[in-house]
């Protein structure tokens, strides 16, 4: 079965770190993605204020109220053209990988953004050079994982720079590294081509799994609907996305997994959870599906 977590700033508003992770134990939730920026207000995490003792007293207040934190949440821009920005950018990535390593997260997440400054849509972020600036950037990030012995977890989008499972299976082999893993968001990688075919969005999932199935270590969840070339996010079972190819493999390949779901609230957790289980049940009993978990390659 899945273990089904939340991202923080879903769960409850910014505030102070304590008050903030009692609402997530009194909501009765375990498994959390954490973006500091996002949901802490009375501290400072901007690169330079990280101390192992900061990190120490933070590990003892998730402790404390048993809560896990299955991705620290640091999504950076690693293709802003702009090297200023970006180099900041991959510099606050690299101190989060600290915190990660001293609370016990199981990785520091980001998405491969966009050629931008302002992050908005261009398509020099398919382009070889945008690709390049984003391996330069990843491959400074995993050399000080590697050195700090924490994980990378790098999540596909559409129109990202990493927008397919061919272009994730590319990063990977490139980067050669054992502390790179995958958030997979099957949504994100749907496109407006996609969103009433269901052969195409098995296909998809069928090849990230068939590239990199090993790799692949938390779930984000969630549905869609595109609105034009612009994808807007629902609850699940209220948009397009068939889940059923994605439970199969989920099912046969990667028990236990973490799935964060993206855009619940506290009030519909429940409910979003319920209906989630209740296709990988259904695809855990059909039994019928091949696992395929092939290293990673183009």
């Amino acid at each position: 079965m899945i273990q089904f977590g939340m991202r923080c700033h879903d769960l409850c508003p910014k505030g102070p770190l304590t008050q903030m992770l009692d609402q997530v134990q009194e909501k009765g939730i375990r498994h959390i993605q954490l973006a500091f920026g996002k949901s802490v207000s009375d501290y400072d995490f901007s690169p330079g204020h990280y101390s192992a003792g900061f990190g120490y007293y933070i590990a003892e207040e998730l402790k404390k109220r048993q809560i896990h934190v299955a991705v620290l949440g640091c999504y950076i821009n690693p293709a802003n053209p702009d090297e200023t920005a970006r180099e900041a950018a991959v510099d606050r990535f690299i101190e989060h990988l600290k915190y990660a390593k001293r609370i016990g997260a199981d990785m520091v997440g980001t998405e491969t953004g966009r050629y931008s400054v302002d992050f908005s849509v261009t398509e020099e972020t398919k382009s070889p050079k945008c690709y390049e600036t984003v391996r330069k950037s990843f491959a400074r990030i995993v050399k000080a994982a590697e050195q700090l012995g924490v994980t990378v977890g790098i999540e596909g989008v559409f129109d990202h720079t990493i927008h397919s499972p061919q272009m994730m299976a590319r990063l990977l082999a490139d980067l050669d590294s054992e502390a790179v893993e995958v958030i997979f968001d099957a949504v994100n990688l749907m496109t407006p081509e996609t969103e009433f075919d269901i052969v195409l969005q098995r296909r998809l999932i069928d090849k990230a799994f068939s590239l990199y199935g090993d790799r692949i270590s938390v779930l984000h969840l969630k549905d869609f609907v595109f609105e034009g070339q612009k994808q807007s996010y629902r609850h699940p079972g209220e948009g397009h996305f068939d889940y059923s190819c994605l439970m199969e493999h989920i099912s046969k390949e990667k028990p236990h997994i973490i799935g964060l779901l993206e855009n619940s609230s506290p009030d519909r957790f429940q409910e979003d959870c319920a209906f989630l289980a209740r296709k990988y049940e259904r695809s855990s009993a059909s039994k019928s599906y091949p696992a395929v978990t092939a290293r990673a390659g183009i």
